[in-house]
């Protein structure tokens, strides 16, 4: 299809909906992927697919629909609001009506068709959310004998999930992703039960080094329903994003097990239900749920190298997970192995405390200026300049999502060489005291290589500098052995140490699987995370989206979810909404169920 450009905004958007849904209608999967430009895409979040998918390409979109249509028997295509048109490219916000529930969309309109289309599920008709006008009474006017208070009816609720009534949705994990997706399934009426082996919801934060902050901000992180509030600060210290997890968890009344640890989970393919073995005070519980989420996070299973000469060491080893804070290394000298975000913040805060403090680069990393980030990579989406434009959270992370990952490379470039000209000085600075910096494979910076790999990367709120003016020492190469008092590279340098901090980063979260479940089931899933572009650390072949994240996998009614603040948010709705389907017996056939290319 041919725009003409002669024709008012509006009606071309308007044209072009009536002529999708028409071909819809008439069930002409040509017709309406005709519609798309020729190198166009459309990325579906449940809506059509009951997945998490992209299609490139006219043959993709006919695909799609040849295999959703029937089932999915959308209409009712119309603008939420009055579209833009920038550089050639019409930008549009719409709804739509599917057989089942209710989407929006985003559509980018070029002459010669649909750029991008993105559609997104929002609610099932007949199981729509308790928000707004269907929020709940709180209470009832009718006097009658026995009433039970709110107080009653919860504690009932507490005493009996689990034990003499199972739930539906067992969450293996209690952080800020096991969270949000409790608060999404409790408001759509799914009994489920977040399970995690700290004490408190938001220990996983607490017990973290005393000055890790979130490096995004505040516009970035809310939590679904219950955003921070505007006095919060722009940087999260982790205490105070622990209180804040343990006061949404009452807020919003998740389901949650404290002290509770998964030892094993099974699952019954004749009776489609798992067995989940629970270690919770001092005894044993079985959990029978129908689906299993691992909500174990990104940075949850540490990469702890094994090393020769470990069992010599006779100073302190940890895990950068396991690293208390700087206070007792006064005076140490201190080896920091890796240059990604850990180790910078833990570098830097051991040099605040007078530890002697070696950097030890294996490969190279991207640095980013936080304040760079925030303006330039951020600004438009997550700011108070966004919010003031009207740009709201769920607005951002449309937008953000409406963005093939094929081609989001593209849109990022221009940004990092944006920060590269304003920070010009510091990445000479950087370069000249040796560390090995890079702007990912393509010059497309941080979120990329957050997307592909998880890692590879800094945001630097300060420790950079101590590296620039040589303040932390900086070693490169790989370990070769520790000896009982020093690390030792491969070229023969040996670096004095009292402790060693591993900042090795973290297992794909299949790893989990293989440790609660077995190894093959772990193998069948495949890898978690990674988009398949055949860079660093995320091996081919391109699979478009994230790997085996908040969709069906290879195993049946085992999913994942996590991610960063904003992933959490944002796709448990996805998530929740694919599990309450299935809760109420509504047919979710699987467009393009998630392949499994790599086992780790």
């Amino acid at each position: 299809m041919t725009q003409t450009t002669e024709l008012p905004v509006r009606q071309r958007v308007d044209d072009w909906l009536a002529s999708f849904e028409a071909a819809l209608r008439a069930r002409d999967v040509t017709a309406a992927a005709a519609l798309f430009a020729p190198g166009g895409f459309w990325r579906d979040l449940v809506a059509f697919t009951w997945n998490i998918t992209t299609v490139e390409g006219r043959d993709g979109v006919a695909d799609l629909l040849a295999h959703t249509l029937d089932t999915t028997d959308p209409g009712g295509f119309e603008l939420l609001e009055e579209p833009t048109e920038s550089g050639g490219v019409i930008e549009a916000w719409i709804r739509f009506e599917t057989a089942v529930g209710r989407g929006t969309g985003h559509l980018r309109l070029r002459p010669e068709g649909a750029w991008t289309l993105l559609t997104t599920l929002r609610e099932l008709k007949g199981h729509e959310e308790s928000l707004g006008a269907r929020r709940p009474q709180g209470v009832e006017h009718e006097l009658a004998k026995g009433r039970q208070s709110w107080k009653e009816r919860r504690e009932a609720e507490a005493a009996t999930l689990g034990v003499e009534e199972q739930p539906y949705v067992v969450v293996i994990g209690g952080g800020q992703g096991g969270i949000a997706l409790g608060a999404r399934l409790r408001q759509l009426g799914v009994p489920a039960l977040v399970l995690d082996k700290f004490a408190r919801p938001g220990d996983q934060w607490r017990g973290r080094y005393k000055s890790l902050c979130l490096h995004d901000p505040v516009w970035y992180d809310h939590l679904p329903y219950l955003p921070f509030p505007p006095t919060w600060p722009v940087f999260s210290p982790k205490d105070k994003i622990g209180d804040w997890l343990e006061m949404y968890t009452r807020v919003m009344e998740v389901p949650y097990w404290t002290n509770s640890a998964v030892r094993s989970a099974t699952f019954d393919a004749q009776e489609r239900r798992w067995s989940v073995t629970v270690e919770r005070e001092g005894g044993s519980v079985e959990l029978r749920p129908a689906h299993v989420v691992f909500a174990t996070g990104m940075s949850g299973k540490p990469n702890y190298p094994s090393l020769p000469g470990q069992d010599v060491f006779r100073g302190e080893q940890q895990h950068s997970s396991r690293h208390p804070g700087p206070e007792a290394y006064a005076g140490k000298r201190v080896v920091v192995i890796g240059s990604n975000n850990s180790a910078f913040d833990i570098c830097g805060a051991l040099w605040e405390h007078d530890a002697d403090v070696t950097m030890v680069q294996r490969s190279s990393t991207h640095i980013v200026k936080s304040a760079s980030l925030m303006d330039i990579g951020l600004g438009d989406l997550y700011s108070e300049r966004a919010v003031a434009s009207g740009i709201t959270t769920d607005k951002a992370d449309m937008i953000f999502a409406s963005i093939p990952y094929r081609i989001m490379h593209e849109f990022q470039i221009p940004l990092y060489e944006r920060m590269a000209e304003r920070d010009a000085e510091f990445y000479a600075r950087l370069e000249k005291a040796g560390f090995d910096h890079d702007w990912g494979a393509d010059g497309s910076g941080l979120f990329m290589k957050y997307l592909r790999r998880g890692s590879g990367y800094y945001i630097d709120v300060g420790a950079a500098e101590l590296v620039a003016d040589g303040r932390v020492k900086l070693a490169h190469g790989q370990v070769d052995h520790l000896t009982e008092d020093a690390v030792v590279l491969e070229d023969g340098t040996e670096l004095p140490a009292d402790l060693v901090v591993y900042a090795t980063g973290y297992g794909s979260m299949n790893g989990w699987v293989a440790d609660i479940v077995d190894a093959q089931t772990a193998d069948r899933v495949g890898k978690v995370w990674g988009l398949g572009s055949d860079t660093p650390k995320d091996p081919g072949p391109w699979e478009g989206e994230q790997r085996n994240m908040w969709k069906p996998t290879q195993q049946e009614n085992l999913w994942f979810h996590g991610g960063n603040l904003h992933q959490s948010r944002h796709y448990s709705l996805y998530l929740a909404l694919q599990l309450k389907a299935r809760y109420e017996g509504i047919p979710t056939p699987v467009y393009r169920l998630q392949e499994s290319y790599h086992t780790s």
